[in-house]
């Protein structure tokens, strides 16, 4: 497993990714007065999968698969209703900010979403072709979702949760305050990891999975419908002797329960601080 997937922190920076809007290939559609910012961006060769990335600092993103060769993208800006009082209004009209300052680039099958709005929550829609990886992240006031896309998906969601609905291939999933709910319909080969400090992780497999897991839950419990061959062996020990040097002596013991599921295959992380982990195997009893 490479140093991403392996590596979990609980320390996340906020992160404000800005970039200009792409004169090519990126094709602008008009927009309705009323409707969400839109952008429509035919990829240089439909023929091979995209990678979209999209970030927000303040909003949520919400991704669906469909049967077309572009990428179509809506920002809506959210409008806070509220009253006021003659005395707050003086009686002036209020003029509604509903501008997303929508960015999207575009090159070589790799398009980049962002918005320059970093306070006023602003939600994404991204309608996406099914053979299409992901690089999504989210920090405040929103949640991820995807929903039928194949692919390799990297998803990670502050203060929201993380929900990847009938999605195919790889995921690497991290809610830092939320939950991480899954489902599969077909995996491939790759390594995966799924994460959260504060919410449950809840991941449903195909039936016929073959995997090496690795379990951390501090403060839940962990359950599953596969038949999980768990590694009766002690504790891994890490031993660091730095001491001929005049450094440390440092001797780590793992924490987590390592097991198979089937023969073994590619290597699954699942991390948890303040909840639960649920594996479930499609089309088991509830």
């Amino acid at each position: 497993m490479n140093n991403q997937t392996q590596r979990f922190s609980f320390l996340v920076a906020a992160f404000i990714s800005c970039v200009a809007l792409a004169a090519a290939p990126t094709r602008t559609r008009a927009q309705e007065q009323s409707g969400p910012d839109r952008v429509a961006v035919t990829l240089t060769d439909p023929s091979r999968p995209a990678l979209v990335r999209a970030s927000l600092v303040n909003g949520g993103i919400t991704v669906k698969a469909y049967d077309g060769k572009e990428v179509v993208v809506e920002a809506r800006a959210r409008t806070r209703e509220r009253e006021s009082s003659r005395s707050e209004s003086n009686n002036m009209k209020r003029i509604v900010v509903s501008s997303t300052g929508l960015s999207v680039e575009a090159e070589n099958n790799d398009v980049h979403v962002s918005t320059d709005s970093f306070a006023r929550p602003i939600d994404l829609t991204i309608s996406v072709p099914v053979h299409t990886s992901l690089k999504l992240s989210a920090v405040n006031d929103g949640n991820i979702v995807v929903t039928g896309v194949d692919g390799e998906l990297d998803v990670n969601d502050v203060n929201g949760s993380v929900t990847l609905n009938n999605v195919s291939g790889s995921a690497v999933a991290h809610a830092l305050n939320g939950r991480v709910l899954v489902t599969f319909n077909r995996i491939n080969q790759k390594p995966m990891a799924f994460s959260s400090l504060n919410g449950d992780i809840d991941v449903t497999f195909p039936a016929d999975l073959k995997a090496n897991l690795t379990l951390k839950s501090d403060r839940g419990e962990i359950f599953s419908d596969f038949d999980i061959q768990v590694q009766a062996s002690a504790p891994q020990q890490t031993v660091e002797d730095d001491r001929k040097n005049g450094g440390k002596y440092v001797v780590k013991i793992d924490k987590a329960v390592h097991g198979t599921i089937g023969n073994g295959g590619p290597e699954m992380q699942f991390t948890n601080f303040n909840g639960s982990i649920y594996i479930r195997k499609a089309g088991a009893a509830r």
